[in-house]
């Protein structure tokens, strides 16, 4: 029955641990398997191992082949040299004290290999963590400035809207007594509108002055009847008498124009009284003779 040391998958899924096993070649990969040799865990940072080294030797010396990896990973730990000095002393061309000083200069040498890889990944590790923790200071920083910068454009917005408000305030305050003084000057007008005449004012106006024109025409007539002809020579009695009467009669018809001024109808009713007056004196005068 052929022996073969392989590795047998176990743990999580995307975090898997290996065992390094012994096992029938003609098994499952996660099948039975004949002993336990050790763990492989390709998580960490370097990997760890684990193995038992005589027992390794002991299957290496009974003739189990081991896979691929497993050779490499029993290299790693000397059971792969240890199982080649285990050789040449079998076959007399080494001691088992030159067994045993080559196999220790070899786990120190390794073991200060090991370390210096160590101190690199550590260093490695510690400089990426450093630059992360640069990138993140940055990154705040750079934070911080754009908020700054947005305080300040809204602090200058707010200041300028300000500004806009007062200085809108500030000319709609004017506006309000300009619009007072030009009501104040609309109102006054109106006043000075309602005292100037009318249009119908101004025609009743006319033909009270056309009566007025008139009068002197009305009271040259009777004047002139009143004179003596030569036909008619009268006494200077009753020519004296006329005259009197002549202002009485002139003076009515005048004080009645003068009150019917407004009313323009009334014009012609003005001129018949000035008749009147002079058939009166004419009928006098007769009388008279």
């Amino acid at each position: 029955m052929p022996v073969r040391i392989r590795l047998q998958r176990h743990g999580k899924k995307g975090k898997p641990i290996y065992w390094i096993v012994a096992a029938d070649s003609r098994a499952k990969r996660d099948g039975r398997y004949l002993e336990k040799l050790g763990t492989y865990n390709p998580n960490t940072l370097p990997a760890s191992v684990e193995l038992n080294l005589d027992r390794a030797v002991d299957w290496l010396q009974k003739g189990a082949q081991p896979s691929h990896t497993a050779r490499n990973l029993l290299s790693e730990k000397g059971a792969m040299l240890k199982n080649h000095l285990i050789n040449g002393l079998n076959k007399g061309a080494l001691t088992e004290d030159d067994v045993n000083t080559k196999f220790e200069a070899w786990v120190k040498e390794k073991e200060g290999k090991n370390e210096v890889l160590k101190k690199k990944i550590d260093a490695d590790a510690e400089k990426a963590r450093a630059a992360a923790i640069n990138a993140e200071k940055e990154v705040s920083i750079k934070r911080k400035e754009e908020a700054a910068a947005q305080a300040k454009a809204q602090e200058e917005e707010a200041a300028a809207a300000e500004n806009e408000n007062a200085q809108t305030g500030d000319t709609a305050a004017p506006e309000a007594p300009e619009a007072e003084t030009a009501e104040q000057p609309a109102a006054e007008e109106t006043p000075a509108e309602e005292a100037t005449p009318s249009t119908k004012e101004q025609k009743e106006e006319a033909p009270a002055e056309e009566v007025e024109t008139a009068e002197p025409t009305t009271e040259e007539t009777p004047a002139e009847e009143a004179t003596p002809t030569a036909e008619e020579q009268k006494e200077e009695a009753p020519a004296e008498e006329v005259e009197t009467a002549e202002p009485t009669t002139e003076e009515t018809p005048a004080e009645e124009a003068e009150t019917a001024e407004p009313a323009a109808e009334e014009t012609p009713a003005e001129e018949t009284p000035a008749e009147e007056a002079t058939e009166e004196e004419a009928a006098e005068d007769s009388k008279s003779e």
